[in-house]
């Protein structure tokens, strides 16, 4: 699932994020969602979130908690 839309990501999901210094090299991040950041109901470049560990990126894929 791609994570432009607010309402399929919730705090404890786990996602691909991409860095703010990651956005030239297009490198993902895996972490889990602590906090929501962007308020609106959608955003073309992905909802931006804060991670457990803190680091703050837009979600580029939300992932199954099999993978």
């Amino acid at each position: 699932m791609n994570g432009q839309t607010r309402s399929t990501i919730k705090p404890g999901s786990a996602v691909l994020i991409v860095l703010k210094q990651d956005q030239r090299t297009g490198k993902l991040t895996k972490g889990i969602v602590k906090d929501i950041l962007t308020s609106s109901p959608n955003h073309p470049h992905g909802i931006k979130v804060r991670l457990m560990d803190g680091q703050v990126g837009r979600v580029k894929e939300i992932l199954n908690l099999e993978e």
